[in-house]
């Protein structure tokens, strides 16, 4: 069924990193349903080719292509082969990330530095390239994912947390910077989603706090997640920018 015209991406090209997984697929997933042709940009090749499949599926023109965000002089040539073969960019989803867990007193430079490249670097950078190509036409849509590590502390993922800070209030800064070029740059909060980062939570006492605590009374799904992207995707959001938009049953305000 086709999306409502004002949520159709039908003619767009859509970039999601991290998209092989978890919420990235769902987002991937949302805007080939929407019309949108995509290009996941991940690390793992069989993950890859397996949410390629269910990308075409759907009907649309795809792309996965190998990538690790890390590595800084991949990014560009990443982001020129999209073009290349789909067309100019007019949708960044920034989602790869990844978390290391232990107390700030044991935590090595190494550990740091991987989480913040991964996390911030890699948004800011991946956003800036995006940028440039999407001011020539004096249009697009940046999404990075952020965390409820952006809003409250913790003992065991102080690089997480301030990777994820920083991508609200870069978010805040890039929506300023990039409107004169019609670019809109948004951030969603997603709660606690079912993915298989989470699945380990449901055996362990903290799942019983998770839900107390969430009004909804659940995890949220991927496909909540890409609900949001859909619409801060869209020309339905064309005057909605520098926003972070909360996915997650009510936890953060309870």
């Amino acid at each position: 069924m086709a999306a409502p015209t004002m949520f159709d991406l039908a003619g767009q090209v859509a970039v999601v990193t991290g998209g092989n997984g978890g919420i990235g697929r769902g987002i991937a997933l949302g805007f080939a349903e929407a019309g949108a042709a995509v290009a996941i940009l991940a690390r793992n090749q069989q993950k890859n080719r397996e949410v390629l499949g269910e990308l075409e599926a759907l009907g649309v023109p795809a792309l996965a292509i190998e990538l690790d965000v890390m590595r800084r002089r991949d990014l560009r040539p990443a982001m020129e082969e999209v073009e290349r073969r789909l067309g100019p960019v007019s949708i960044l989803v920034n989602n790869a990330g990844i978390a290391i867990g232990r107390s700030a007193l044991a935590y090595e430079e190494e550990a740091w530095d991987r989480v913040i490249e991964t996390n911030l670097t890699s948004c800011f950078l991946m956003s800036q390239i995006a940028a440039r190509s999407m001011a020539k036409r004096k249009a697009g849509k940046i999404i990075n994912i952020a965390s409820e590590y952006s809003r409250f502390g913790s003992a065991t993922v102080a690089a997480y947390s301030a990777s994820k800070g920083g991508v609200v209030q870069l978010t805040k800064s890039m929506a300023i910077d990039f409107a004169a070029h019609n670019i809109q740059v948004n951030a969603i909060v997603p709660g606690w989603i079912e993915t298989d980062m989470t699945a380990p939570i449901k055996a362990s006492p903290f799942y019983e706090e998770i839900i107390t605590r969430t009004p909804a009374g659940r995890f949220g799904t991927p496909a909540e997640c890409a609900g949001a992207a859909i619409f801060l995707a869209s020309r339905a959001s064309d005057f909605v920018t520098g926003s972070i938009v909360w996915v997650d049953g009510g936890y953060a305000i309870r």
